[in-house]
């Protein structure tokens, strides 16, 4: 063990116990000069550790969760002090000083696990690695990794660094069989889910309800392009996951095929995947039975990591690899944004560092790699083609679908959990852009990288990879690649973005330079911050002039590629009479890959792009005359700065694609959500299901869907109180800080604030997190602490009395149940955000009510924060809202039994120390932040 101090910190105070015991509380500049005065400290999370304190980001520690990720990968942990201890069955600290005390016992036993390792062969590649990071990195830790594995002379190895080398093959097999047609009846639902729950489980009739309910999706389907739809309401607490998963696992195993369960985030993807496990106690049973979709993205690429491990000697890359290395030989399943890799770990390098380990640029060379037989996702695929049950997520099922069916077949039952997000999955994957950086990374993807380190060797070498040397490929190759320098080269970003002309032969960004100018010119107003929109009718002469040339270099480029595709096919083809040999399997998969790349990488955006510069020779829609397509110009900004410019489309109504493309093909489909209805529209619940079924698409299918509502059985009058308060000024940061400093007190912490704006977080954050932790209480803030979201999430649930403040993505999916979330504050109405796609849907798709339709949106939003409370029959919870102009309209649709009360400050704080059961202060708490 390193002779080191301890160091704990908060917003601006740090904890330092030193080797020789003694406890200091620092603040300001004596943090920086303590900390001098001794070796780098143990520490939890350094570049959180230095913001804190306001200490450069990489300052020298010994990072307990480097430790942590080395010594037990493929674990999970909240990366904080008390997170760790959970972890490794500590006893949890309750304060900072016991916290400082307790790292070094964490140390302690991540070295004892490592031990545990010593002398087989996990722990001499581990002795191989950290005598390598040694040398390397000066990784900190090597010495103790080395004495604790046993072997202090251990010599440097790389092939440590390389996980495919104990990574197992996948194996193909026959494809499956046809589906019965077997039903499942509401009964047999019942009885399924009563098998699951076993004799001893609480009796919950709504859950049995809901089984039987959602067994109709599941009936044989009468007609093409009819399935059976169940739209499902579900309070919280009904228990809807093992609710469907009882139907749909019955249905599987009678008719061999897989179901589909999508959710919209992954934390909920995550859930499910955990409550298979009452169905599959087995942890082998559950692997050959169930699997996890994400898209490609998601997944580490081996040649990428073993790439990267080519320049692993430079300093910043060797202990991240490392870490991801260790991980890898131990992953389930290899996702790197979520399952089992802790997240923090990319938090804890320069941002950027783990980037490019996952296939977000589209590089697969698929069966051309060197690690294709242990490929993640291949194995994933493999899985999914002989599941029982698929959890996905809404993206990959509709980009899927839009494609014509994915690698994984085309699925014939589906359940769609947190369904009131389907439309917003729709909008956002039958969506086109036409800007620059869509535009330039097809380039990337034809030409290659043009220059600096990528794998991206461009169409050619992918096509002599994949299809070999053929000869009569090599006429329109060239000419597509001609063609294709017509979208943006290097510099584009600083040209567009500086206003800098283009080249003169650069038709792409002409076209994006014109775009940008007619947006300054007819914005409403412009702050220099926010991205702005402009309608695209009346097209400026310059965008219709420059946009007709892109549109005839986008055709020039289309037709090349269109007849290598061509090419392609017909070497795929074995023409009767030509010798009986068929093409080897390894041939056709490399000819089909590439088939495909030029498909979706190229000619499925080039026909979008091309479609959507037609609209520029139209004449300007009449006005109230509705559209199909939305169609506007948008100037991209961050932090200020100009990002991009382009030409957007979406769907006025995205479920429209989404019910040809997904629902219509398939037999059944089960959608579902606490939130499915408006239930402001009790009054009228035939209007409340027409707007469900009108955002779910049901509208589109020549079936009527199958309504089932069962209401949530938690008390809520009795455990929840909702407060409005009446005497805070929400457009004042000071004022929201004030209000929720003394709210977050009075709940002796666990508070989520909500906000509408990134900008205003940040200020009441600055005010807030000070004040707070000198009462002891943690602040943790989105866009502000150096964590994502998840992260944050897990350390918001570990950290019982801390607080955390987000925006829309804290509301989603978040599950902290207990006394981990007992009040939640939102700053101000989340109306919807004023852009050209709502004010057209307000107006076509609000049945004549835009007034109505802004709070719906609105309503619908605080609906699902308020359920994120309660998640537990026992649970307590305090719903305020800062915003003394919110409508009593819009609190309408928060659970029955839940009266909104109109009250100061004063009374909100009271209100919620008297739920929470907490003891008023004897001084004040009305601190100034």
């Amino acid at each position: 063990m390193p002779e080191a101090p301890a160091l704990v910190a908060a917003h601006g105070r740090a904890t330092l116990l030193t080797p020789d015991g003694e406890v200091l509380t620092l603040t300001g500049s004596h943090i920086a000069e303590a900390l001098g005065e001794y070796p780098p400290p143990f520490l939890v999370h350094a570049p959180a550790t230095a913001r804190r304190l306001d200490l450069p980001r990489f300052l020298d520690a010994l990072d307990l969760l480097e430790l942590f990720a080395f010594a037990l990968p493929a674990r999970h942990a909240a990366p904080t002090p008390r997170g760790l201890a959970q972890a490794l069955d500590l006893p949890p600290p309750e304060d900072d000083e016991a916290a400082a005390a307790l790292l070094p016992e964490i140390a302690s036993r991540l070295l004892r696990a490592l031990a545990d390792e010593a002398g087989g062969p996990s722990g001499r590649e581990a002795a191989g690695m950290a005598a390598q990071l040694a040398g390397a990195a000066d990784w900190p830790w090597a010495a103790s990794v080395l004495a604790a594995l046993g072997q202090s002379d251990a010599k440097p190895s790389r092939d440590a660094f390389k996980p495919w080398r104990r990574l197992p093959d996948w194996e193909e097999t026959a494809p499956p069989p046809p589906p019965s047609s077997f039903d499942v009846t509401g009964a047999d639902a019942r009885r399924r889910l009563a098998e699951m729950l076993g004799s001893g489980a609480e009796q919950r009739p709504q859950q049995a309800d809901f089984a039987s309910a959602a067994a109709h999706a599941f009936a044989p389907r009468d007609a093409e392009g009819a399935p059976h739809m169940v739209l499902a309401e579900a309070g919280t607490g009904t228990g809807k996951t093992l609710g469907y998963i009882a139907p749909a696992s019955l249905w599987a195993e009678r008719n061999g095929a897989p179901v589909w369960l999508s959710t919209y985030t992954r934390n909920l993807q995550r859930q499910i995947d955990q409550e298979l496990m009452q169905l599959f106690p087995d942890p082998e049973e559950r692997r050959a039975r169930v699997a996890v979709r994400k898209g490609r993205e998601n997944y580490l690429c081996l040649l990428n990591l073993d790439e990267a491990l080519g320049q692993y000697g430079l300093r910043p890359m060797a202990l991240p690899l490392a870490l991801v290395a260790r991980w890898a030989g131990a992953t389930r399943d290899g996702d790197i944004t979520g399952g089992d890799f802790p997240g923090w770990i990319g938090e804890l390098f320069p941002p950027g560092t783990l980037y490019g380990l996952g296939d977000r640029r589209g590089e697969c060379i698929r069966s051309a790699c060197a690690h294709y037989k242990k490929c993640f996702v291949e194995h994933s695929i493999r899985r999914a083609r002989t599941a029982r049950l698929v959890v996905a997520n809404h993206a990959l099922v509709m980009v899927q679908a839009a494609l014509g069916g994915g690698e994984d077949g085309k699925p014939t039952r589906y359940v769609f959990d947190e369904g009131h997000h389907l439309f917003d999955a729709a909008d956002a994957a039958f969506s086109a852009e036409l800007n620059g950086v869509e535009t330039a990374e097809l380039r990337r993807w034809l030409l290659g990288a043009e220059g600096g380190r990528s794998r991206a060797k461009g169409l050619r070498a992918r096509i002599e990879e994949l299809a070999g040397d053929i000869p009569e490929l090599l006429p329109p190759l060239d000419l597509a690649l001609r063609e294709a320098r017509c979208l943006p080269g290097g510099g584009w970003y600083a040209r567009l973005t500086e206003g800098t002309p283009p080249p003169e032969d650069a038709v792409t960004e002409i076209f994006l330079h014109a775009a940008r100018r007619q947006i300054l010119a007819r914005a409403p107003e412009d702050d220099g911050v926010y991205t702005l929109e402009v309608d695209l009718q009346p097209v400026a002469e310059e965008v219709a002039e420059t946009g007709a040339a892109l549109g005839r270099a986008l055709q020039a480029l289309e037709a090349p590629l269109t007849y290598l595709k061509e090419l392609l096919a017909k070497r795929l083809e074995v023409p009767e009479g030509e010798g009986d040999e068929e093409m080897e399997v390894g041939e056709r998969i490399r000819l089909e890959t590439a088939m495909r790349g030029i498909e979706r990488r190229a000619l499925m955006p080039l026909a979008a792009w091309r479609g959507m510069l037609k609209q520029l020779d139209l004449p300007p829609r009449e006005a109230g005359t509705r559209p199909l397509m939305v169609d506007w110009l948008q100037l991209d900004r961050r932090e200020g700065r100009d990002v991009d410019a382009g030409l957007h489309r979406h769907w006025l109504d995205p479920t429209i694609p989404f019910a040809r493309t997904v629902a219509g093909s398939a037999h059944g489909l089960l959608v579902t959500s606490a939130t499915l209805t408006d239930a402001a529209k009790r009054h009228d619940p035939e209007a409340a299901w027409h707007e469900a079924e009108a955002r779910s698409g049901a509208l589109h299918l020549p079936n009527p869907a199958i309504r089932a509502a069962m209401p949530s059985p938690f008390d809520y009058a009795t455990n929840t109180r909702t407060f409005v308060v009446t005497d805070v000024d929400a457009r004042q940061p000071g004022a929201i800080a004030s209000a929720m400093q003394q709210l977050f007190l009075a709940s002796g912490g666990g508070g989520l604030g909500l906000f509408t704006a990134i900008r205003r977080l940040r200020e009441v954050q600055a005010r807030l997190g000070p004040a707070l932790e000198a009462r002891g209480i943690p602040l943790y803030a989105q866009h502000v602490d150096a964590m994502d979201n998840a992260t944050l999430v897990d350390i918001f649930r570990a950290e019982e009395n801390s607080c955390l403040l987000g925006t829309d993505a804290m509301r989603d999916g978040v599950d902290v149940p207990g006394r981990a979330l007992r009040l939640l504050v939102f700053d101000r109405v989340p109306w919807p955000r004023r852009t050209i796609l709502q004010r057209e849907r307000r107006l076509y798709l609000s049945g004549g009510r835009p007034q109505d339709y802004d709070d719906t949106h609105a309503r619908h939003k605080l609906r699902q924060a308020f359920g994120r409370l309660v998640r537990r029959a026992d649970d307590r919870g305090v719903f305020v809202l800062l915003d003394r102009a919110c409508p009593s309209r819009l609190l309408a649709g928060l659970p029955e039994g839940v009266t909104a009360q109109r009250v100061t400050l004063a009374q909100a704080v009271a209100g919620t120390r008297e739920l929470l059961g907490l003891p008023a202060p004897m001084g004040s708490d009305a601190e100034e932040p």
